[in-house]
């Protein structure tokens, strides 16, 4: 390994001594979501670590959904992780895998632990099964169905599979000590019944594993040599190692825990994220204020920024909170250096310069990027007819030009990649409103310095009247209000921010962003970065979704 590659976090220092030592001869991890729900930033993390560790020692990372649980899964969900992983960067080689693909083998498995006298079907309901089990300070007492012969629970077992048993009526368990002080240890379910069709193997089956039962043994299959999984399983590696001892597997995994991603401002709880777009409260799984990793690409997130981001991660086995900045600063950082320029004028004021030609037009050139050679200059048309942000004049003639960089009556301003301009006079409605300005503008001045006595006050964006497009700009800011949105008594609801979303319409923008695609970033100068929003925009209509402002 190089000085780059040398172990720095407590899971490569194991791996690399696993590998020295010869207990491990190729890596292999897993990433293995849930289909119920999108993928989130916390996700990432695990992403970038399982997918990572395999590539940094020559091994491989397997997908694998644990898809146990049809009462809330569905192949949306399925496809929406594939999309997003592989936007990531990352490849799991061959197909994705599934719990599934393994059901039959469970099942056996399920079945040796009866005959090994390590299970029973217990036909408690699941209020005297909580009363059973006891507390953390009480230890738990026997199931009277504990003792079941083998024989009878692999009977029932068979008849629950057929469908010939009500849901609820009774269960698989393992027989482990129900006076562990481990909770998860005193003979845990692990199959239900469950009369739901799958969404891969329909009605086939009428139970189903609980995810601490087939976890270990979809590693074991898999040949995954660490499993690494985030903090809350802690507590729960006793049973995977306890099903992984008791059972004839084809190799023995191992479970390790690392600290879990959590940001401010942000909530993770898929549960909780779902019930946001059920109640309406965003525009669904992918909406741009989501953490979703399809919220973040929609809102024009770039893969690499996470990915980095997510790198410069701790990897420790303390859960921690990040600052969201944090993430911010990874996301400005990327687009800063990546992304195109471009001119778009948020809050448009007409300007007509009195002494340009009225049908002459100018293509003006300007950098695509101000320190990247290999992005396209950009063509600017010059017209008699210009916009410019209402913000950047004022008619206040007194204000210093320390305090006011832009334009006033009487002076100069130069526009970006272009001339020099003074503005001579203001129009105004019966209102009192400004509706144009008279400006001039100064020959030869397009990347020349200004003729002595011409000392504009600064530099504003601008784009032409008569040859830019039209456009739409959803600003974003945070979802929530509170930095621990989901903590305390009130309903993370409570915490919705009403200013989440600003949307303002009939923007002017340069006219090169006509033929702007899905997946190009730019900078509106002065701005903030912008992407072109995948659900909002269509043929003849442009929809820019703000993904950062600018420091």
């Amino acid at each position: 390994m190089t000085d780059i590659e040398k172990p720095t976090n407590f899971i490569q220092q194991i791996i690399t001594a696993d590998l020295e030592a010869g207990r491990v001869k190729e890596v292999v991890t897993r990433f293995p979501p849930e289909p119920n729900g999108y993928l989130h930033i916390g996700h990432a993390k695990s992403i970038c670590l399982n997918f990572g560790l395999a590539e940094q020692f020559g091994g491989t990372c397997n997908l694998r959904f644990d898809d146990t649980n049809p009462e809330k899964e569905d192949d949306e969900y399925v496809q929406a992780i594939i999309e997003d992983v592989r936007w990531l960067g990352f490849d799991w080689g061959g197909e994705p895998r599934f719990a599934s693909d393994y059901f039959g083998q469970l099942y056996s498995w399920a079945q040796q632990l009866i005959s090994d006298g390590k299970a029973y079907i217990c036909e408690l309901n699941a209020e005297q099964m909580r009363e059973y089990r006891g507390t953390l300070t009480e230890v738990g007492k026997n199931s009277p169905y504990r003792e079941r012969p083998a024989a009878k629970s692999l009977e029932l077992l068979e008849q629950m599979k057929v469908g010939a048993i009500d849901e609820g009526a009774m269960t698989l368990r393992a027989k482990i000590d129900m006076s562990s002080p481990n909770i998860n240890m005193r003979d845990p379910v692990i199959y239900r019944i469950k009369k739901i069709p799958h969404h891969r193997t329909g009605d086939e089956w009428n139970i189903y594993p609980a995810y601490d039962f087939a976890h270990g043994q979809e590693d074991a299959i898999e040949g995954v040599t660490h499993s690494v999984c985030t903090l809350e399983f802690a507590a729960n590696r006793p049973l995977y190692e306890w099903f992984t001892s008791n059972l004839p597997l084809p190799s023995i995994p191992r479970q390790y825990e690392f600290g879990r991603l959590n940001l401010n401002y942000t909530m993770t709880s898929k549960r909780k994220l779902k019930q946001l777009v059920d109640e309406g409260h965003v525009d669904g799984w992918n909406d741009p204020r989501m953490p979703t990793i399809s919220g973040l690409r929609r809102r024009g997130v770039t893969a690499a920024s996470v990915r980095e981001f997510c790198d410069s991660l701790a990897v420790a086995k303390t859960d921690g909170i990040v600052d969201v900045a944090q993430f911010e600063h990874f996301i400005r950082e990327d687009l800063n250096n990546n992304a195109s320029r471009a001119m778009c004028v948020l809050n448009p004021l007409k300007i007509t310069l009195s002494n340009y030609p009225k049908d002459q037009q100018e293509l003006l050139v300007a950098p695509g990027h101000p320190n990247r050679d290999d992005l396209p200059s950009r063509e600017l048309p010059f017209t008699r007819e210009l916009y410019i942000d209402r913000n950047d004049f004022n008619e206040d003639t007194t204000l210093s030009r320390k305090k006011f960089k832009r334009l006033v009556i009487g002076e100069y301003v130069r526009l970006r990649s272009g001339y020099v301009i003074r503005a001579d006079e203001v129009l105004k409605d019966a209102t009192g409103e400004i509706i144009e300005l008279i400006c001039s503008y100064i020959p030869g001045t397009v990347g020349q310095d200004p003729p002595e006595g011409v000392r504009p006050r600064g530099v504003i964006h601008w784009v032409s009247a008569t040859n830019s497009v039209d456009c739409d700009l959803y600003c974003y800011e945070k979802l929530f209000t509170v930095a621990a949105p989901d903590a305390g008594e009130e309903s993370f609801i409570d915490h919705l921010n009403p200013d989440s979303l600003q949307i303002i319409k009939q923007c002017k923008a340069e006219l090169g962003l006509a033929g702007a695609e899905v997946g190009q970033h730019f900078q509106f100068e002065r701005e903030g970065y912008y992407a072109i929003d995948a659900k909002h925009s269509s043929a003849g209509k442009l929809v820019f979704n703000r993904t950062i402002a600018l420091r």
